[in-house]
């Protein structure tokens, strides 16, 4: 953790660059609002004038844009300290979410027993880490140690500002050392993770809602005794390959509402925008233990994005 006066420059640094930007954006507009310029201009071009002249029923929908794809929204800034770190373990990762004012945040709800939950991804799918930050509430700084190797990372970040509304913000972090880009993954449905196996059931279809059941046993053996991890007993995160797209997935049922079983199958819900490959993260608990198990699949359908097609990063998802 930095001393206090690198953080109170660090703070004043980020709220001045932020505040650059928030002007910035506000002299241009919302990003969500930009995103419908594109949409426009070809709409007039169309026309020949510059001038819309259909009905707004004419008009074409705008895809709502997944979470993790935007380091800035709805007046929201992710600010890393550094944009570069060594590769090793236990590097420690500082950053602050900025509001509207350009100054920190530091109040947040609580969603599925956390403040802010971030996931750090390597961009070739081979390293993945789930975290939890330390807020310093009166510096508005967030930092944990992460693992990391050489290579590009991707870092989400996921969180309700009181008040607002959830949203996932990710960026980019650069780790320092050679690497070779992994090759692209095949799709697997079984993963197995120190005496555990994991198989996942259901397809993913772009536009269409899924169901996907992951079936956890140990030794041969399917567990009925998982233990309740960030208020379910699972927590998947989906990836969709190429920009690392944020998906919105929520799990069926809640430790102990008298119905939810401890394993061994944890069902989720989730739907994909567009056809393609996704990757998915699922952690667990057993005997005090959180283990995470990868998977790959290829979503069928066409390849555009599917309006409304419930890939909304702006909201909780499984076992946040």
């Amino acid at each position: 953790m930095n001393t206090p006066a690198k953080l109170t420059g660090f703070v004043t640094a980020v709220a001045a660059v932020f505040g650059i930007a928030l002007l910035v954006g506000a002299a241009v507009g919302p990003v969500e609002e930009q995103t419908e310029d594109p949409t426009a201009s070809a709409h007039d071009a169309g026309h020949g004038n510059g001038t819309v002249t259909g009905s707004a029923a004419e008009t074409p929908a705008v895809e709502e844009i997944p979470g993790g794809l935007m380091t800035y929204r709805n007046g929201y800034a992710l600010a890393l300290a550094e944009t570069d770190l060594e590769s090793g373990e236990d590097r420690n990762l500082t950053f602050a979410i900025n509001g509207p004012d350009g100054a920190p945040v530091t109040d947040f709800d609580v969603t599925h027993d956390k403040e802010l939950h971030l996931i750090a991804v390597r961009r070739d799918f081979t390293g993945f880490q789930h975290v939890h930050p330390v807020l310093d509430e009166n510096t508005g700084i967030w930092s944990v140690d992460v693992d990391l190797t050489p290579g590009t990372w991707r870092v989400f970040t996921d969180f309700t500002p009181t008040g607002g509304e959830s949203l996932t913000l990710g960026t980019d972090l650069a780790v320092a050392g050679e690497f070779v880009p992994a090759a692209p993954q095949a799709d697997n449905r079984t993963a197995t993770v120190d005496d555990y196996e994991v198989t996942l059931d259901g397809d993913l279809s772009s536009g269409s809602d899924a169901m996907l059941t992951l079936t956890v046993s140990k030794d041969g053996r399917p567990l009925t005794d998982l233990q309740p991890y960030l208020g379910a007993y699972g927590h998947l995160v989906a990836l969709r390959g190429g920009d690392l797209a944020y998906l919105h997935v929520h799990p069926d049922g809640t430790p102990g509402d008298g119905t939810t079983r401890p394993g061994p199958e944890v069902v989720f819900h989730t739907s994909v925008p567009s056809a393609g490959t996704y990757h998915l993260y699922l952690d667990f608990q057993h005997d005090g233990v959180v283990r995470t198990a990868a998977f790959t699949l290829t979503a069928g359908g066409t390849g555009e994005v599917q309006p409304g097609s419930g890939a909304h990063g702006d909201h909780s998802h499984s076992g946040r």
